[in-house]
């Protein structure tokens, strides 16, 4: 399982940025609506040039399964992430692709989240990880907004052993306070390391893979 995850990456200089950095994982959307959207074809060019040890996650809302798998063959994804509306029956039909399974929790009780983990469970079709976000009403993701950390300790205990991947507003500045709140087994950002939607800033990404590996050794010292 990866640790730390950059998203959002447009070009291949940004992607050699996080690489350098540290980050174990990069995240390409292929979701037309968002602004770091990225054509499949920018896509395999960046892909066919990264260090083989790095982890390519392709990061989808409502796309077609065929869409999917093509894209997964043709990049050699490590990941799907799903990030919209996607049924516990489109994760079944994806198989044996490892899936990412993103959530934006309404409430800190996680109950509608519990009960779609129980059908895929019933289904024997778990996502290999699952990921919290936070929830915006107009929004699928990349917002900024920071999610309700409080609540995911209780959420990760109830689904294990499945990894819990934290996300929603994590930056440079609260990723180390994330950490040694949640425990997750990995954490990604988009908005919080970047110039602008879309392209990264340097520092940011450095400060960030840098005070959430300083955070990491803080929990497993303990």
């Amino acid at each position: 399982m990866f640790r730390i995850k950059i998203c959002g990456i447009t070009c291949f200089q940004d992607a050699m940025v996080a690489v350098q950095a540290g980050a174990d994982a990069l995240g390409l959307n292929f979701f037309p609506s968002s602004p770091r959207f990225i054509t499949e074809t920018r896509a395999e060019n960046i892909c066919q040039r990264l260090p083989a040890e790095t982890t390519r996650v392709g990061v989808f809302v409502n796309a077609s399964v065929n869409q999917m798998c093509e894209l997964a063959e043709r990049l050699r994804l490590d990941w799907l992430q799903l990030h919209g509306d996607e049924s516990p029956e489109v994760i079944a039909k994806l198989a044996p692709f490892r899936i990412l399974r993103a959530f934006r929790p309404k409430s800190r009780d996680f109950a509608p989240e519990l009960e779609y983990l129980g059908i895929c469970r019933s289904q024997s079709s778990l996502p290999g990880a699952v990921l919290v976000d936070a929830y915006d009403p107009s929004e699928y993701g990349g917002t900024g907004k920071t999610a309700d950390w409080s609540a995911v300790p209780t959420f990760a205990a109830q689904v294990a052993p499945t990894p819990i991947v934290l996300a929603g507003g994590l930056r440079p500045e609260n990723v180390g306070a994330a950490i040694r709140m949640v425990r997750p087994a990995a954490v990604d950002t988009a908005s919080g390391v970047e110039l602008h939607p879309g392209r990264k800033d340097p520092e940011r990404v450095r400060a960030f893979v840098n005070a959430a590996r300083a955070a990491w050794d803080q929990v497993e010292r303990r």
